[in-house]
């Protein structure tokens, strides 16, 4: 079996094997961070990209008032940040890692977990170590089979102290499986003078629970947050939100910068229209591209909505609280004109090893009633008689959360859950 015909074929047990083989060896970063240090504008930025003006992220002098002492980035701001920590690759190292086993596949993001364990804030530089940790062969509900790649992102800051990891799980499947897959069909009207009222009502009536302690003791099971609302999503918003998060895909930089990556990596600036080399990350804001890749309208980034639900933990469990976990799952597309409505409801509380832990349930909603990002959560809240102690890591260094994460993948053979 060929390179070649790994790639362009179906999916092979040789191409697992190749994945398999990069179990734990740590993978480096092609491009530098959008921030190496986390700043009062930074941060500022990257909040209002999604709508937030928590002063805890965005007033220096309010955050110097909290238990925290200082401004905080939020929770998705490590997606801007990670000086890249794993060690220079040999050849042999470099050989492994070169390509994509699955490269020829329809690939799609399915899951991101987060675990976070100390804030980033003001000052704090980070450093990020990329790995897989997980591959498993699964039957496609359309035929076939299909190859789950797991990935982590686990992230220290500038003192070494581990902050969080992020673990995302991404679907490969044969291209005639993920064509199977693609019956979504949009429909989309107009929206009225009352549609647009009700929305602009739901923004008016946002509140923060901010400097007020949510006691753990005052939750009830079965307790609705308030819900927030995001859009319609408008290309401006994606604009706004690139601002604050940066490109991820396409390395930094316009005109002159961008051609010199343009020279290394070609794949990355597909022609537009007018035959001019442009990012592949239009297709979030450019209907044609959207079309070329049989999608119907651009649609968001599935960060945007991981962060949209930590928007609506935060506000709920105020400054002294802390969002500890957060698993969900982006099972259909928020296109361009969508309106997200993100829930949650209190399913069940707990005292534990000293924590007071609350679930939660969360979900994006669209206008039409489809869930597009269900999900849970884990808050920590103080209690009348203590305030949150932050979580432990499972480990206390990077290469410490390797060892973990390979050893828990080898126990369950499957993507750890809580």
């Amino acid at each position: 079996m060929t390179d070649t015909e790994e790639r362009f074929g179906v999916l092979t047990d040789e191409a697992v094997e190749r994945s398999r083989r990069r179990l734990g060896v740590p993978r480096p970063q092609r491009n530098p961070p959008h921030n190496y240090e986390v700043t009062w504008d930074a941060a500022r930025h990257f909040a209002y990209g999604y709508g937030d003006d928590n002063p805890l992220y965005c007033d220096p002098d309010y955050a110097a008032g909290t238990r925290w002492g200082t401004l905080l980035a939020p929770p998705t701001f490590l997606y801007t940040m990670g000086e890249d920590a794993a060690p220079a690759p040999d050849p042999g190292t470099k050989a492994l890692l070169r390509g994509d086993p699955f490269a020829g596949l329809g690939s799609y993001q399915a899951v991101m977990e987060f675990e976070w364990w100390c804030p980033l804030q003001r000052g704090d530089r980070c450093r990020v170590l990329q790995t897989q940790v997980g591959v498993d062969l699964k039957p496609s509900r359309f035929g076939g089979r299909t190859a789950h790649v797991v990935n982590d992102y686990l992230y220290a800051n500038g003192r070494g102290e581990m902050h969080a990891l992020r673990r995302g799980t991404w679907i490969n499947a044969e291209r005639h499986t993920s064509k199977q897959r693609a019956t979504e069909q949009l429909v989309q009207q107009p929206y009225s003078a009352a549609q647009l009222a009700e929305i602009d009502a739901a923004y008016a009536a946002e509140t923060r629970r901010g400097a007020e302690p949510r006691y753990w003791e005052d939750v009830e099971i079965g307790e609705e947050l308030q819900p927030r609302v995001k859009g319609p999503l408008t290309t401006t918003d994606v604009v706004v939100w690139h601002l604050g998060w940066g490109m991820q895909l396409t390395p930094p930089g316009a005109f002159g910068i961008a051609a010199r990556v343009r020279r290394k990596a070609p794949g990355l600036y597909p022609p537009n229209p007018l035959n001019v080399p442009d990012t592949v990350q239009r297709l979030h804001w450019e209907p044609e591209r959207a079309r070329e890749l049989g999608l119907p309208a651009p649609y968001d980034y599935g960060g945007m909505r991981e962060t949209w639900l930590c928007h609506l933990l935060t506000d709920w469990m105020g400054d002294d609280g802390w969002l500890w976990r957060l698993r969900c799952e982006h099972r259909r597309f928020n296109y361009r004109g969508d309106t997200t409505w993100v829930r949650g409801t209190v399913v069940s509380k707990r005292l534990a090893d000293g924590r007071a832990e609350v679930d939660i349930e969360v979900r994006c909603e669209n206008q039409r009633g489809e869930v597009t990002t269900p999900g849970t959560a884990v808050v920590l809240l103080p209690t009348r008689d203590r305030p949150v102690e932050l979580p432990a890591p499972p480990a206390a260094d990077l290469d410490g959360m390797v060892a973990h994460e390979l050893t828990r993948f080898a126990v369950t053979g499957d993507r750890p859950r809580r």
